[in-house]
């Protein structure tokens, strides 16, 4: 039985005067595996390869602006006033990526080159959901590296070490915590499988793997935001990202339900 998870004693390495940080290599390498399952996935539905390649390099950069927006955006204290420094907003390889931004910029570029290359946006969307949470599984190895992001104190035997230095205030006193990160690449990659399953299982099209991959991902994300104990603002009470996620989810709820009265019997989005 484990007693616990260490965290890692580095986050970055130097090649001459390069800084690299783990943090983009996760990264990276979440988008380099989720979009080797997702091309697949397109062209065994017949998708012109090309047309993925073109739409993908466009969806990934405005992703990651898109998910940098989101966070310097509800974090704004982080970045904006006294002592504060603007220009920190820049600085991605610190971490601070919502992905609420980075799927809804993402989105929004696929739907734009679909209505300009002529291609099914649904297709390009159900090929693409799961290795978006394959990608997002692998990426959240970032916040292991950066001690960051993780959950309330616990002392269940796979707690996560957190380095004092990397301690809230308040929290000065505990070791380990929930290991956040850990429970959403879990939940993520069980939900690749869901995805996959469903797929097949019910016969989803025209959009409605993409509907079943916002619902899946927000259920996770409900529960393993409720145990986050990191500085964020709050309404009401609960965290902002809370409220995003119960909206998206029933967003996510009702096109499901919709789609599959639109296109009931259909079993090709192409």
């Amino acid at each position: 039985m484990l007693l616990s998870i260490p965290s890692p004693g580095w986050s970055a390495f130097h090649l001459g005067p390069v800084a690299i940080h783990a943090y983009a290599l996760c990264i990276l390498a979440g988008i380099v595996a989720g979009s080797v399952l997702a091309r697949r996935r397109y062209q065994a539905q017949g998708g012109d390869p090309q047309v993925f390649e073109d739409v993908l390099a466009v969806a990934v950069v405005s992703g990651i602006v898109g998910a940098r927006l989101y966070h310097v955006i509800t974090d704004h204290q982080l970045y904006f006033g006294p002592g504060r420094n603007p220009v920190e907003a820049l600085y991605i390889w610190n971490g601070g990526l919502g992905i609420w931004g980075a799927v809804a910029a993402g989105a929004l570029a696929v739907w734009v080159m679909s209505r300009r290359k002529g291609f099914s946006f649904a297709a390009f969307a159900d090929a693409g959901a799961p290795g978006l949470l394959l990608a997002q599984a692998i990426g959240r190895l970032g916040n292991w590296f950066n001690q960051e992001l993780f959950g309330r104190p616990t002392t269940l035997p796979w707690g996560l070490e957190i380095d004092p230095a990397h301690r809230p205030s308040g929290f000065e006193q505990f070791a380990t915590f929930h290991p956040t990160f850990a429970y959403e690449m879990g939940w993520n990659l069980a939900g690749v499988l869901v995805l996959l399953w469903a797929e097949r299982r019910f016969r989803l099209a025209r959009g409605r793997v993409f509907a079943l991959y916002v619902v899946v991902y927000c259920l996770g994300r409900q529960w393993i935001e409720h145990l986050r104990i990191d500085s964020v603002n709050h309404v009401g009470g609960f965290r902002l990202n809370e409220y995003t996620s119960l909206v998206v989810l029933l967003c996510g709820l009702l096109a499901f339900v919709l789609l599959g009265r639109r296109h009931r019997g259909d079993v090709s989005s192409m």
